[in-house]
């Protein structure tokens, strides 16, 4: 495959590493219509996700590099990445879980652990097989004790590309030892195309009544707070940066929203919440998404800054991309009120979520 490209123009030759002792890879999933998603089995990552406008033009919706050589030395390391072992924040890198002080987590993002540390689940080599055309199976061991924390645990994830153009993830994971766990998606998108510079323009809409509060470092504290009367009301449609730059201290904490929102029980079926819909006015994307999980982080792609360039020329400056990243709540091992992420040897932790695409 050493001249090979995917669809979305990449080089699956640009993947081939050795990192760890391990190989690196680019694998690409496709549906009856075209839809194409490349990943890379360094971090996990969704590195092009390619699906049709509303003209049938194919668009690429997602942000990334072109070789495993830039990611290694990204400014946005999380770029499409898997987040573990706890995706978003511990407050100061600690926690304590059945008496025992876990307090060597590593203090990444200011004070706190941020996405599992400096060498998370986004920075290491899964293990990766093509079961078919439109399905990918990757899985990782991570050791008693890596960056902190306890137990040995295995973490298998399901890509998978319907013929209905749904982009399911699923994720299983079991350990040998109680921890702490908390597993999402960190694809940055902009349904104009990756390299449109503002998705300010983009219409969203989020079915959560309450939020998580942050302080300056990004922790949560005190009750969840309503959206009602805030810039963080998206429970009917608005435009991302109709309210970004409102005088607002949550806004000013992050340079835009980076916030968990609570999901209203809204199901679609036994398990599935519908959790959002975003819409690109220029192109017609539609992405809906859907979850099993208790919570969606709005990312708005605050601290990205153009200073580099990506696949097909790229740069993508502040607000940008933004994300979706649907997981339990952060610092959730410090707090005994929010939804639990402790997984226990016996114990099999499932989540699922999905981003449809569509058009109107």
């Amino acid at each position: 495959m050493k001249n090979e490209h995917t669809f979305s123009g990449l080089l699956f030759s640009d993947f081939e590493a050795i990192i760890d002792g391990k190989e690196t890879t680019l694998r690409t999933i496709k549906n009856e219509k075209g839809v194409e998603i490349a990943v890379t089995n360094y971090g996990a990552k969704v590195v092009s996700l390619i699906t049709p406008d509303r003209d049938g033009k194919m668009v690429d919706v997602v942000t990334g590099h072109a070789s495993i050589t830039e990611y290694l030395k990204s400014e946005e390391p999380y770029f499409g990445a898997i987040c573990g072992r706890y995706g978003n924040r511990i407050a100061k890198g600690q926690f304590t879980l059945d008496g025992i002080v876990y307090d060597k987590l590593a203090r990444n993002n200011g004070p706190n652990n941020l996405h599992g540390g400096i060498k998370g689940f986004n920075a290491v080599v899964w293990d990766m097989k093509q079961p078919d055309n439109q399905t990918l199976e990757l899985t990782y061991t991570s050791q008693d004790g890596e960056e902190g924390f306890p137990g040995n645990l295995k973490v298998t994830l399901h890509y998978h590309i319907s013929d209905d153009n749904d982009f399911v993830i699923k994720y299983s994971a079991e350990t040998d030892k109680p921890t702490v766990l908390n597993l999402t998606n960190h694809s940055y998108f902009n349904l104009s195309g990756a390299g449109d510079p503002y998705i300010g323009d983009h219409l969203l809409q989020i079915n959560a009544d309450k939020y998580l509060p942050t302080d300056q470092t990004s922790i949560p504290y005190g009750a969840p707070a309503k959206v009602e009367g805030t810039p963080l009301d998206f429970r009917t449609e608005h435009a991302i940066g109709e309210r970004i730059n409102d005088d607002f201290e949550q806004l000013h904490f992050g340079k835009g929203y980076d916030h968990t929102f609570i999901l209203r029980d809204t199901r679609i079926d036994s398990d599935l919440c519908d959790c959002a819909r975003a819409v690109s006015p220029k192109t017609g994307i539609v992405m809906n998404v859907y979850t099993t999980e208790p919570g969606v982080q709005l990312y708005t792609g605050n601290w990205m800054t153009g200073n580099f360039t990506a696949k097909n020329g790229q740069r993508y400056p502040q607000h940008s991309a933004f994300c979706l990243e649907t997981q339990h709540f952060p610092d959730s091992p410090n707090k005994p009120e929010y939804p639990s992420t402790v997984l226990r040897p016996g114990e099999k932790f499932n989540s699922s979520t999905i981003y449809k695409f569509s058009t109107e």
